[in-house]
């Protein structure tokens, strides 16, 4: 009996949520009663396991080899499921990750487990875990209880706090994945990385989004929505309608068809407000709402609203931002 938490890796290095799953798989098995373990799996696993022993778990289990050096979701799978029967986890969770979310359920469809995906809050009750999930464009929070011996979780980034690190504690335990090219249905022909240094989404405190109110000067309204990220060391969204308008790519997209993010503070220019659009980012600590329109729909979610054209807006958010923090 353990709890078991996936630790999550890309090519530049362990993805910060699965810190936060990581936080809060310690208090659950405290609750439980049990142990705790991460499982790190890759190509090369001794980096992102080190760093792992700084956040309290009693063993680090690594599973590592050439097979899962790129992605493929029948391998991390079934190194996942061969992370289990070592450890007999009766919970296992990731951070609710394009990755994470897909292998989870491919697990707990496997070995015909409950699952809970995009968790939001995570209870012991009874000896047994409770998922917390939002329902309905975030207007209703539902508990998820489980009938199987099996409990799985992902959770959605930033629902709990960063732990603080601490002096690596935990044995390092490598496991033979059991995993050949053979018993891997995925082959990986090329790869290509979107990814140019920019802060992740998902994992970002603050967010600048820019909407279909950009459509006078596209170019020039991200450009503003860039510069006033930079400036608060945010990332930038998008709604949907600025993605597929093609302002945009669709990796910037929050909502119920994008990304879902929680950041502390999220800023949404010219963003009517649509349904699915707030159910992405509803669960923002803070939302400013900039539009023309006083009738927006946003506006009835905002914390803080500014109605103007966001091309004089932005530049003076901006220009005010670089002074107060002496940019």
């Amino acid at each position: 009996m353990s709890v078991l938490v996936w630790i999550e890796q890309s090519k530049s290095g362990p993805v910060a949520s699965s810190w936060e799953v990581l936080g809060q798989g310690r208090l659950l098995a405290n609750a439980l009663g049990t142990t705790l373990v991460a499982a790190v799996i890759g190509g090369d696993t001794t980096t992102t396991a080190e760093a792992a022993r700084t956040y309290g778990p009693d063993t680090v289990l690594t599973l590592t080899g050439p097979m899962l050096a790129d992605y493929r979701l029948s391998a991390y799978a079934g190194a996942l499921k061969k992370a289990i029967a070592e450890t007999g986890a009766t919970v296992v969770l990731a951070a609710a990750t394009t990755r994470g979310r897909e292998v989870t359920a491919t697990v707990a469809c496997d070995l015909g487990a409950g699952l809970a995906p995009d968790a939001v809050d995570l209870r012991v009750d009874g000896g047994k875990l409770v998922a917390v999930r939002s329902v309905y464009s975030n207007n209703i929070l539902t508990d998820i209880t489980y009938s199987s011996p099996l409990q799985v979780a992902s959770v959605r980034p930033r629902s709990f706090p960063m732990p603080e690190a601490a002096a690596a504690g935990g044995a390092v335990k490598a496991v033979d994945p059991g995993i050949s090219d053979a018993d891997i249905k995925e082959k990986v022909i090329e790869v290509k990385s979107t990814d140019s240094g920019e802060i992740s989404l998902t994992d970002a405190s603050k967010i600048v989004s820019g909407g279909r109110g950009v459509a006078q000067d596209p170019a020039k309204g991200f450009a503003l929505v860039t510069e006033l990220a930079g400036t608060l060391g945010a990332a930038v969204g998008a709604s949907r309608a600025a993605v597929d308008a093609g302002y945009i790519p669709y990796k910037n997209q929050v909502g119920q068809t994008g990304k879902t993010v929680k950041p502390d503070l999220y800023i949404a220019a010219g963003i009517s407000g649509a349904i699915q659009h707030l159910a992405g980012m509803g669960g923002s600590k803070i939302i400013v709402a900039i539009n023309k329109d006083a009738e927006a729909p946003i506006f009835e979610k905002a914390t803080f609203g500014i109605v103007g054209d966001l091309y004089e807006v932005l530049p003076a958010l901006s220009a005010e931002f670089k002074k107060r923090l002496g940019k």
